[in-house]
């Protein structure tokens, strides 16, 4: 099939190159050049391990440009890929709407049936009360007669989305008539993973429920490791690895395989990135807007909101003032495996110590581009690597799970003397190393 993608970020260029890679003709489109010239030469605008092998491999069958009309008239489907983000606590459509205009512009001229499927992530709802209203106004055409209209959210995971992508665990295919779906399903033959067949109002709904299980499990871990740090004498780790054990957390129970759901029920400083808090906030915004107080998602906030204090306490409790204390901060993104800082926990860290006066240096084995622009304003020593990060410091606070960092014990006693080491993610041995805190502990 021929696909134009509408919004190259981390959903529409992954997107794109992985039905490239399943034999499409995909064209990439969006207003930025630079971002359409970085692409044209293969090279991706933010880390995602894979992508840009995978855009050079599929050069002849995918390209960008900032052409939006020529991509949608020459494609048999396209993608809404662009962004949503959350402002004042409601999810701003603003792009989602301007790339629906411009598609129903050149639907109105072009006299062959084309799908429109939503990719971004939008509120239950949106499809059919936005882009398909807005899509009929501007092409003047009739939706389930002229053109298709369906919603097909992503579950990709940052720093592993090429692999999410390729090798799906499902496919959820919101469409509102049998030709869409018909589309949707030729579109991804070459794929595995279940299909979801349903509506787009509840496609729309499970990718919200699924972002938002997961942030639940994670400020639920925390509260509970909050609790056995209060309590004492308790670790949060050995309790969940004692809940990991329960026959509903195994694939089969006894052979010992985990779900990758237990990776969330484990005590942190916290949740970040561009999906689930923004997702927690719209769709508390969309219960709101129904009536629904959503007290359970509120809490999921305010707790996630409270963990990167949890971190500086740790640091705070060894020192009588931390005026002066050098603190490396070992990892700034959100996760492990990608670049992307936005709403990383490492942030408030940071300027937390900062506030108390702390001299603060960093590393991050691949965010250091995008930590001089966050930090552009704040008193940060941003780093080349692990050992200089931690040369002179008097304590290092562990904050992302990067697999670099499990050496971390041997790094610091290579300096010679004993750094105070926080591990924020509960990622290392407490008995690894001597001194050491760790969230729940």
């Amino acid at each position: 099939m021929r696909v134009s993608v509408i919004g190259t970020g981390y959903v529409g260029l992954v997107t794109g190159a992985g039905l490239a890679e399943k034999g499409h003709y995909v064209t990439c489109v969006d207003t930025d050049a630079a971002k359409i010239a970085q692409i044209r030469r293969g090279a991706p605008a933010f880390y995602e391990p894979g992508l840009e092998e995978l855009l050079r491999r599929n050069s002849t069958r995918l390209e960008a440009t900032t052409d939006l009309r020529r991509a949608v008239f020459e494609s048999d489907l396209s993608f809404i890929a662009v962004g949503t983000p959350v402002a004042d606590g409601q999810i701003d459509l603003g792009a989602v709407r301007a790339a629906t205009r411009q598609i129903g512009s050149v639907l109105r001229e072009k006299p062959t049936y084309h799908l429109v499927v939503v990719k971004s992530t939008v509120v239950p709802g949106t499809t059919e009360q936005v882009v398909l209203p807005l899509l009929e106004e501007a092409s003047g055409k009739k939706a389930g007669v002229d053109f298709g209209v369906g919603t097909n959210p992503e579950f990709l995971t940052e720093g592993e989305a090429v692999q999410d992508f390729l090798c799906p665990d499902r496919l959820v295919l919101g469409t509102l008539d049998a030709s869409s779906l018909a589309a949707l399903e030729a579109l991804y033959a070459p794929f595995g993973g279940e299909r979801v067949r349903t509506t787009p109002r509840t496609a729309e709904m499970i990718k919200y429920t699924a972002n938002c299980l997961l942030a639940t499990t994670i400020s639920f871990s925390n509260e509970i490791g909050n609790l056995c740090s209060a309590l004492g004498g308790i670790d949060v780790a050995e309790v969940m690895r004692g809940v990991h054990a329960s026959k509903y957390l195994t694939v089969t129970p006894g052979d010992g395989r985990r779900p990758a759901l237990e990776a969330f029920l484990w005590a942190g400083c916290g949740f970040g990135g561009s999906c689930l808090p923004k997702d927690l906030q719209a769709l508390i915004a969309c219960g709101k807007r129904a009536g629904e107080p959503m007290a359970l998602l509120r809490a999921v906030v305010e707790v996630n909101e409270r963990q990167p204090e949890q971190v500086v306490a740790l640091v705070r409790r060894h020192f009588p003032s931390l005026v002066g204390v050098r603190v490396a901060v070992l990892g700034l993104a959100f996760r492990p495996g990608t670049s992307d800082m936005r709403e990383s926990p490492a942030i408030p860290i940071v300027r937390r110590l900062l506030a108390e006066g702390v001299r603060v240096s960093a590393y991050d084995p691949a965010a250091r581009d995008e930590a001089r622009r966050v930090f552009a304003e704040d008193r940060v020593h941003l780093c080349e690597d692990l050992a200089s990060a931690v040369s002179e410091a008097d304590a290092a606070v562990l904050v992302t799970r990067w697999e670099e960092f499990r050496r971390l014990p041997d790094v610091l006693r290579a300096t010679g003397r004993t750094p105070l080491l926080v591990d924020g993610r509960r990622m290392l041995e407490k008995t690894a190393y001597d001194p050491y805190e760790g969230i729940g502990l």
